[in-house]
């Protein structure tokens, strides 16, 4: 299994950061001096991956222009001796960007970027699904991508998923697996003493083309009125299908709160100091 697509999540309007998300997307806030969904990108380039899906708003026009060549600043950084400084806004190498709208009305919920991606995935492909406004801090350099990859190919499998451990008391979605690392189950919003491990969705995942297809055709949550990608997971497993558990490397920024936003911050800036 050769895996060189990626679908990065980013059409949120980040109403947990307002006011600041009114004029900056919310996967565009910076940490250090990169933005929150760079450190995605970088993770899944060191991967191998060449073909990077972002699922954007119809508002979105950073992140594009993050992403492609500024003809101005390269020429201004020139005629002022910089060019030491062209290679931090250098365009990806080898790597082809796409954007895929996702409307403004319509379907609500985390599986509804993955099904607008599901017809750029071709019979017997994978893909990697990450959302765009966390990442995991890895000292050791290393990629929590390819360690996904490799991992799924250890097994022989096509589907994947990382959960991260967490305190009890802050659990937001509950994985249950076997002995062998294979999904049994996965509880969204579990109450008090339901969920069964503080093993929590990472969002991070290596789908196969049925998963992004049932992606595309699950119904709503009827408790929640939402599209989850955490349904998904539970109906593909129902249909008798196998899914990875691993455990993700590295310390979890989450960059869609303002408290984790501030503590990615830190950690990033209190590093390079």
């Amino acid at each position: 299994m050769k895996v060189t697509k990626a679908v990065i999540a980013v059409a949120g309007w980040g109403t947990r950061m307002l006011p600041v998300t009114k004029s900056i997307e919310k996967c565009m806030l910076p940490v250090g001096t990169r933005p929150v969904v760079d450190y995605v990108v970088r993770d899944v380039v060191a991967a191998g991956i060449k073909d990077i899906y972002f699922v954007v708003g119809e508002q979105s026009t950073q992140i594009q222009s993050y992403y492609r060549s500024n003809v101005q600043l390269n020429d201004y950084l020139r005629s002022r001796g910089k060019e030491h400084m062209l290679g931090l806004i250098a365009p990806l190498k080898d790597v082809n960007i796409h954007f895929i709208t996702q409307p403004l009305t319509g379907r609500y919920g985390t599986s509804v970027p993955v099904g607008l991606a599901a017809r750029y995935i071709k019979e017997g492909e994978s893909a990697l699904v990450i959302m765009g406004d966390q990442f995991f801090y890895r000292e050791d350099g290393g990629s929590n991508a390819a360690d996904l990859i490799e991992f799924a190919k250890s097994k022989e499998a096509t589907a994947a998923m990382y959960g991260v451990p967490v305190p009890w008391e802050s659990i937001d979605s509950s994985i249950e697996k076997d002995q062998n690392d294979y999904f049994v189950r996965i509880i969204e919003k579990p109450g008090t003493g339901e969920a069964p491990t503080n093993l929590q969705n990472g969002s991070f995942y290596l789908f196969n083309k049925e998963l992004f297809e049932l992606a595309r055709t699950n119904p709503v949550n009827p408790a929640r009125g939402e599209y989850e990608i955490t349904d998904v997971m539970n109906q593909y497993v129902a249909n008798g299908n196998q899914l990875l558990v691993g455990t993700v490397k590295g310390t979890y920024m989450e960059c869609g709160s303002v408290n984790g936003w501030l503590k990615a911050n830190q950690i990033i800036i209190g590093e390079k100091s």
